[in-house]
């Protein structure tokens, strides 16, 4: 697919010339219930904080993100590396959620985007953004834009209005070129954007 997404994304310059600079595929392979969790933990701070707060977090799991010891985890240990009380419910809820529930790559395939969304988002903590993440991270959706994505309208503006304001419908049409691969444009504008 990423050839594939390569070759429709180079006919935008802009694309093209972020496609030459990054290679946003450098992440570990995750499991489901961890990527969930580093996108709850996301939430809302900013990715310097988010990283410092998932290293933490992880330590005190011992590096071994599952629901099980995330349900098995002292509270205030992981208050204490950072995740706030709320978040710390959050992930309990996703870890009970996917013990009773498969959420995984298998288990979500013949689910449509919208019906993915509609079912992460009845996990108290889940919004439409981490939903969103969940299909581009995890389940590896191809034409995911996640405008409700600060850092993925910020860099929208600094790459195709100079930084000046644009309107999520004034965005939905410059990512119109990049169907069916938004997702893969999406990696690429936050590569540009965290190397600023």
């Amino acid at each position: 697919m990423r050839d594939e997404a390569e070759s429709v994304l180079r006919d935008d310059p802009v694309m093209a010339r972020l496609i030459d600079d990054h290679d946003p595929y450098e992440e570990p392979d995750w499991s489901e219930y961890e990527r969930l969790c580093i996108s709850i933990i996301n939430q809302q701070v900013s990715t310097a904080s988010a990283l410092a707060i998932r290293e933490r977090v992880f330590d005190v799991l011992g590096g071994d993100v599952a629901p099980e010891t995330v349900l098995a985890a002292d509270q205030d240990a992981l208050y204490e590396a950072g995740l706030a009380r709320s978040k710390i419910e959050y992930v309990r809820n996703a870890a009970r959620a996917f013990q009773e529930n498969d959420y995984t790559r298998t288990g979500l395939a013949d689910y449509s985007n919208e019906e993915v969304i509609n079912q992460l988002t009845e996990i108290k903590g889940i919004g439409d953004w981490t939903a969103r993440m969940y299909l581009l991270f995890v389940l590896e959706r191809p034409d995911i834009l996640p405008l409700g994505d600060l850092a993925v309208r910020r860099g929208i503006e600094q790459l195709y209005a100079d930084g000046s304001e644009l309107t999520r419908a004034e965005m939905r049409e410059i990512a119109e070129p990049w169907q069916p691969y938004r997702s893969v444009a999406t990696r690429y504008i936050w590569a540009e954007y965290e190397s600023d």
